[in-house]
């Protein structure tokens, strides 16, 4: 009896020491196990969705690189023949700068696209090394291949006629004509011979109040000498 009474004693004291008890345990375990049953769900779903994201992206990317290196092919054909007409000869080129993994590029970044000219009687070398007026009538040369291969509706030319000579300004202008059933081009300009190719001419002058008035002439809308 009395290891009886012992044992009692100790297991009443391990009862209280378990504090007082939950009736609900039972409910609560179903409740949490449901939301469990729910979470797991709602995680392999998670899942689910990503491995399909991820897959649309991947697609995404094939279509887009497949899309940029044909249209890269055409564009870069059609700037070699600008820049042949613009210059009268020589060579120029589009190539592609792949990201480095190296550490000097981020990798898996975007690929970059680099300029190589050549005018008539020159090496090779890139945009950086020509002249003011190479420059600007290699950019020309690109610009109109890309709106050859991509047409705009409106085209603005901000002064991009500033660095030629006369003979480039003519090839310019006929270029210009020649686009013009595909895009409309406002060209900002201090050329004369722009200007005169132009159909319609806006300028800005000011008088003696120190206002600003804008002029406009429609070449069409003018007598044509007999």
């Amino acid at each position: 009896p009395e290891a009886l009474r012992e044992r009692v004693a100790e297991l009443r004291g391990e009862l209280r020491a378990l504090g007082p008890v939950n009736l609900e345990a039972a409910a609560d375990l179903d409740g949490e196990r449901e939301r469990h049953d729910f979470l797991t769900a709602q995680v392999a779903d998670l899942e689910a969705a990503e491995r399909q994201l991820r897959e649309a992206i991947a697609d995404l990317e094939r279509s887009i690189r497949e899309r940029f290196d044909e249209t890269f092919e055409v564009v870069n054909a059609r700037f070699g023949d600008c820049f042949r007409r613009f210059f009268g000869g020589g060579r120029a080129e589009l190539t592609l700068v792949e990201p480095s993994a190296d550490g000097e590029g981020e990798e898996g970044g975007e690929a970059g696209v680099d300029v190589r000219a050549q005018p008539p009687g020159k090496r090779i070398s890139s945009l950086a090394m020509l002249s003011g007026g190479e420059r600007a009538l290699t950019s020309v040369a690109l610009l109109f291949a890309l709106l050859a291969v991509n047409p705009a509706p409106v085209c603005v030319l901000d002064e991009v006629d500033a660095a030629l000579d006369e003979a480039n300004v003519g090839r310019f202008v006929e270029t210009l004509r020649e686009m013009c059933d595909r895009s409309q081009f406002i060209v900002i300009t201090h050329n004369r011979a722009t200007i005169e190719a132009a159909d319609a001419i806006y300028g800005v002058s000011m008088g003696e109040d120190s206002a600003s008035r804008v002029l406009s002439l429609r070449l069409a809308d003018l007598p044509q000498a007999s």
